[in-house]
């Protein structure tokens, strides 16, 4: 009788599968993108394209979010999606977004959201893995494995630098030069002497290889309280992934990134946002909320090529235009 009834079990388990595969093919077998205009229009099956894909509010300034309900539940997102594939995910990140869960009290991340997005994948044996990381203030665009097999393959091809990427960075002042190119090895400056911030890093002869081309794209003057100051728009192009090289390259050259609190005019200005969040005071010294870097240019050999425009923040920098109001809670007062 017990294994009758552990027969009747699993024969009912197995059909509770296959009904479930039936009903991702013919409701949820979409991709991400597809599902994501579903969603907007009450779960009508839209066409196989990304005319669906979620956008972020071309006018906001701070975590760049598009909202969607289904049954009932909100989901919030801060990414785009750009393209996708059976084997990956590429999406243009807003700023403000964390890549991974670092406390345990909800904060949204882009992990967390694209596990969402990807529900039906990951109860189909699928996974969320991200393959290149940027920065909690930093925007642009990042490659998400969806399967193990991806996983491994984007995995080596990093490892082997088969994987290009570019970045936008708006400086402080005109630099002397058209192309330079920083050889520099990064560590944590903490390893090496005291430091008051602990992921801060540093160049040093003991740290990992780094190296970094830049070339100026435009030089600008924007007025401000103090007069007019010079600025440039530099294109970045990392040849190794060190933690914070490009922001650390930059000002090690006198080329600091507009908004970067650490590497910027003074780390002091990271420490008293911690305590006071965004104010005018520290808005009259960085200009912006956060430092100006984007993630503009994303290309993987045998793979494909992306790119993402400056986002709205950083071009009406570049614009003269005034910086949009934010406003920080301070539980979103974590490394940028």
């Amino acid at each position: 009788m017990a294994l009758i009834s552990l027969i009747s079990l699993s024969s009912k388990a197995i059909s509770c599968d296959l009904r479930l595969k039936r009903l991702g093919k013919a409701v949820l077998g979409l991709r991400s993108s597809q599902r994501i205009g579903a969603r907007a229009s009450g779960l009508r099956r839209p066409e196989r394209n990304l005319d669906h894909r979620a956008t972020f509010a071309p006018s906001t300034a701070a975590v760049i979010i598009t909202q969607l309900t289904r049954g009932g539940n909100r989901i919030t997102q801060s990414f785009k999606i750009v393209d996708e594939t059976d084997e990956y995910i590429v999406v243009d990140k807003a700023p403000f977004v964390l890549m991974h869960p670092t406390k345990p009290n909800g904060a949204a991340t882009l992990w967390k959201e694209l596990r969402e997005l990807l529900a039906f994948e990951i109860a189909n044996d699928g996974q969320v893995s991200i393959v290149n990381r940027l920065d909690r203030e930093t925007s642009g665009l990042v490659l998400v494995a969806k399967t193990s097999a991806a996983a491994r393959k984007f995995g080596i091809r990093m490892q082997q630098r088969r994987v290009k990427k570019e970045y936008l960075a708006i400086v402080w002042g005109w630099p002397e030069w058209e192309i330079r190119v920083v050889d520099a090895p990064l560590d944590r400056q903490g390893k090496h002497r005291e430091s008051a911030i602990w992921l801060k890093q540093a160049i040093h002869p003991a740290g990992g290889s780094a190296q970094t081309e830049f070339h100026v794209e435009q030089r600008f003057i924007k007025s401000g309280s103090s007069g007019d100051d010079k600025f440039a728009l530099i294109q970045a192009i990392p040849h190794t992934g060190r933690t914070h090289q490009i922001r650390v390259h930059l000002a090690s050259i006198g080329c600091p990134i507009v908004g970067d609190k650490i590497y910027g005019p003074d780390e002091q200005l990271y420490l008293r946002f911690i305590q006071t969040g965004w104010t005018p005071e520290l808005e009259r010294q960085l200009l912006l909320p956060r430092h100006a870097l984007h993630a503009t240019k994303l290309a993987i050999e045998g793979e494909g090529e992306w790119t993402s425009p400056l986002p709205v923040d950083l071009a009406k920098f570049l614009e003269g235009q005034p910086p949009c109001r934010l406003s920080y809670d301070a539980a979103e007062r974590v490394p940028p």
